[in-house]
């Protein structure tokens, strides 16, 4: 079965930190694009950070830039977002998706988004 599956989210307070995991079953995250994309209440979804096919730029949402670090561990085929100095504004559902690298560099998140996971959800209080 084909599927990402998202963990590691959960409740945080204010300049905290959280790692979230995207674990991928079914195929190989080698030459995939993946995406961290995130949801609030009330608000379009948004992309986060994304890592192109050949693990060159990386792409992050100037909201979380310097903050937010997207990496990929091949053999344990997983994406990690590791999330720093978190504020009640990084508060939503977030989601991992991978496809075709459509062009991601540090100004592009350019993911074609074939597969998503289930999302998790990360909590940062006011």
């Amino acid at each position: 079965q084909v599927q990402l599956v998202e963990s590691g989210g959960g409740l945080v307070q204010p300049g905290g930190s959280l790692s979230l995991s995207c674990v991928a079953s079914g195929f190989t995250l080698d030459y995939a694009a993946i995406g961290w994309y995130r949801q609030a209440p009330g608000k379009e979804r948004e992309g986060v950070s994304c890592i192109g096919s050949s693990d060159g730029s990386n792409y992050y949402a100037a909201s979380v830039k310097g903050r937010f670090t997207i990496s990929r561990d091949h053999r344990k085929n997983t994406v990690y977002l590791q999330m720093n100095s978190l504020k009640p504004e990084d508060q939503a559902v977030y989601y991992c998706a991978a496809g075709d690298d459509l062009g991601v560099s540090t100004v592009s998140c350019g993911v074609r988004q074939e597969i998503w996971g289930q999302g998790t959800l990360v909590g940062v209080p006011s």
